[in-house]
């Protein structure tokens, strides 16, 4: 009984953490899809940690502001960037963000190829630390997203380029430190692809498919004792898979004669 009490304190900020990143991510996730700019989120999130990584070396990782505003900073001036070249190069937007996104992976790389703890840098952007979230970083999160939702909403949802890109920096910024550059993927592109097609209840079903595979993936990394974000990214794409699998095609509508 003591150990179930245990694990379910460690899981729980876990689990706040994947549904606060899912708050921002379904609705953002859906318009990402619209867009065909499905890699943007990866682009974006690497930019910010190698903000945040930046302040780290350094020597301003003590303070969590400096680290939050080089994360922030890197990751607006990213979403300005992308919104540029999407006014001006169009039909190459999906090739630019591939590039900042290898860009940004790589600089990550030198930045740490003579930090003896380079490795493990790199492995906590990637893959994140949920399980250590503080209730402090979960209220910030929180706080932000809440603010986010609702300059989503004052925007009209759909919103100009420059109104897309500069709240979604910010979205990614904030999920990216709590749960890791994978995880932030596939919280926003798996429920906008398992719902897709779907003409009601699309935002509530991309919700529970990913309130589901987090659920999923932190039992099966307290189980099985497994990384929790690769455990959740996998189970986040089964719930998907199972929703898509599940739920009934759309026709194809007919030509008029």
């Amino acid at each position: 009984m003591n150990e179930l009490a245990t694990q379910l304190d460690l899981l729980w900020p876990a689990f706040a953490a994947g549904l606060i990143v899912l708050a921002t991510h379904v609705p953002l996730g859906i318009q990402v899809l619209a867009r065909g700019i499905i890699f943007i989120d990866l682009a974006v999130a690497q930019v910010a940690g190698l903000g945040a990584l930046v302040a780290h070396l350094a020597e301003r990782g003590d303070n969590p502001w400096i680290v939050q505003g080089a994360a922030v900073g890197a990751a607006l001036a990213a979403a300005l960037l992308l919104q540029w070249s999407e006014k001006r190069w169009p039909q190459l937007q999906e090739a630019l963000i591939g590039l900042l996104f290898v860009l940004a992976a790589s600089g990550a790389v030198l930045l740490l190829s003579r930090d003896a703890h380079g490795g493990e840098h790199l492995r906590d952007l990637l893959v994140g630390q949920m399980l250590w979230v503080s209730q402090s970083q979960l209220l910030a999160a929180a706080t932000i997203s809440a603010g986010l939702l609702l300059a989503w909403k004052a925007a009209g949802r759909k919103g100009g380029g420059l109104a897309f890109y500069m709240l979604f920096s910010v979205a990614v910024t904030v999920s990216v430190q709590l749960v890791g550059v994978y995880l932030v993927f596939a919280s926003l592109i798996v429920p906008a692809l398992a719902s897709h097609g779907m003409p009601h209840w699309r935002l509530a079903t991309g919700f529970a498919i990913g309130a589901a595979g987090y659920a999923a993936g932190l039992s099966l990394a307290a189980l099985a004792d497994l990384p929790a974000g690769a455990a959740s990214v996998w189970m986040l794409a089964a719930a998907g898979l199972v929703v898509a699998l599940l739920r009934p095609s759309v026709a194809p509508p007919r030509p008029i004669c």
